[in-house]
C-alpha cells in the first residue's frame, strides 16, 4: 500500500515544478509528440484518457497500460508530411491482476535530403532518422486509480551527426466504469540529452497534459477533451493579414481565446458496438500552425475508424494539415494468447 501511494505522489506532484522550469528556451525531439496510435491520431493527435483494450494507447499515457493488454502485440505505420515514414511495434504483459509491463520501439524516418556546405555548394544527399526505445510499468493504486511510468532512450542520426537522450513519462488515470468516465494527468519527456550533437545541449519537449473522456448518456457517442502544452500559456502564432495574398505581411495572433483554443483538442466517437469505432477530432493548434501556409479547409480536423475481428484489431486515421500534405496512419494489434487458441 505504501508503494502505491508513493507512486501516486511521484506521478502527480513531483514532476510539476520541474516541468514548468524545463520549458525555458527551445526544445528538440519534437517528433516524440507524434502519437503511434491511429485511434488517438483520429481524435486530434492528443488523448490521455481514452479507455480501450489497445496496447498503443500506453504511448500517450503509461497509466493506460494494464493487465487487460496481457500478451497484446501492436504494429503501427504512418505516412507523415513530405517523405517521412514512421513505424513501430509494442508489446504488453500482465503481472498478476493489478500490474503490467510493456516495451516498444518507434522509428522516425525523414527520407533523403540534399546537403550543402557553408558556401552553398552541394555536398550530396544524406538521411535523417530518430529511434525511440521505451519500457513501461503500470500498477493499480485502488479500484479507480492506476499509475504508470515509461522510460525511453532516443537515438538520433542526421547525416554524420548523432545524439542521444533519456526521457521519462509519468501518468495517472481515474476510471469509473459505472459512469463511463475517465480522467488523466500526464507529464511527458522529463529528462535530457546524454550525447549532444555539438556544443549546444537540446532540451526534450516536456509537457503536462490533462484529459477527460465521457460516454454521452446512454447514446453510442463518447466525447473527449484534452489539454496540452500546459507548461506554457502563450502559444502565439503568425498568419497573413490578407490570406488571399501570398506576399501579405504576417501578423501576430496572441489573444486570450486563441491561446486557450490552442491548448485544447476535441474528440468525438461513434461506438455502434464493443468492437467498432468511428472517430473525429479537431486540433486548433494544428490548424493555426498552418496559417502561414496553404492550409486546406480540413486543416486541424482528423478522422479514423477501427474494428476488432477475433484476435485482431485494425485502425486507420487520416488528416490533411495543408493542401500539400495528407497524413495516413495504420495500426494492427493482436492478442498472442487468443491467436494460439
Amino acid at each position: 500500500m505504501k508503494f502505491t501511494y508513493k507512486l501516486l505522489y511521484l506521478i502527480i506532484i513531483a514532476p510539476l515544478a520541474s516541468a514548468v522550469h524545463a520549458q525555458d528556451g527551445s526544445t528538440a525531439y519534437n517528433f516524440l509528440n507524434v502519437t503511434p496510435s491511429s485511434h488517438v491520431y483520429a481524435l486530434g493527435g492528443y488523448n490521455v484518457s481514452l479507455i480501450d483494450n489497445d496496447i498503443n494507447l500506453a504511448a500517450q499515457n503509461p497509466a493506460l497500460l494494464g493487465p487487460e493488454t496481457n500478451k497484446q502485440f501492436g504494429l503501427n505505420y504512418m505516412r507523415y508530411i513530405g517523405g517521412s515514414n514512421f513505424a513501430g511495434l509494442r508489446y504488453g504483459q500482465g503481472i498478476g491482476e493489478h500490474s503490467a509491463w510493456g516495451a516498444g520501439i518507434q522509428y522516425f524516418g525523414y527520407g533523403s535530403m540534399e546537403g550543402y556546405d557553408i558556401a552553398g555548394a552541394k555536398t550530396g544527399s544524406f538521411n535523417a532518422s530518430d529511434i525511440a526505445v521505451n519500457f513501461t510499468y503500470s500498477r493499480d493504486i485502488n479500484d479507480f486509480f492506476r499509475g504508470g511510468i515509461t522510460a525511453k532512450y532516443i537515438h538520433s542520426k542526421y547525416a554524420d551527426y548523432t545524439g542521444g537522450a533519456l526521457g521519462v513519462d509519468l501518468g495517472v488515470n481515474y476510471y469509473d466504469p459505472g459512469y463511463e468516465f475517465s480522467a488523466s494527468l500526464v507529464v511527458t519527456n522529463l529528462g535530457g540529452q546524454v550525447k549532444k550533437f555539438g556544443e549546444h545541449r537540446d532540451k526534450l519537449p516536456v509537457d503536462v497534459q490533462l484529459g477527460v473522456t465521457k460516454q454521452i448518456g446512454r447514446s453510442p457517442f463518447r466525447a473527449s477533451l484534452t489539454l496540452h502544452h500546459l507548461t506554457k500559456w502563450y502559444l502565439n502564432y503568425y498568419e497573413p493579414a490578407d490570406k488571399s495574398n501570398s506576399e501579405s505581411e504576417l501578423v501576430k495572433r496572441d489573444g486570450f481565446g486563441r491561446n486557450l483554443l490552442r491548448h485544447m483538442v476535441f474528440g468525438l466517437e461513434f461506438l455502434p458496438n464493443n468492437n467498432t469505432y468511428i472517430a473525429l477530432g479537431y486540433n486548433y493548434k494544428t490548424r493555426t500552425d498552418m496559417s502561414s501556409y496553404q492550409r486546406s479547409l480540413l486543416s486541424g480536423f482528423s478522422a479514423g475508424a477501427g474494428i476488432k475481428v477475433k484476435a485482431f484489431g485494425f485502425g486507420v486515421a487520416l488528416a490533411q494539415p495543408h493542401n500539400g500534405a495528407t497524413t495516413f496512419m495504420l495500426n494492427v494489434t493482436t492478442n498472442l494468447k487468443e491467436l494460439m487458441r
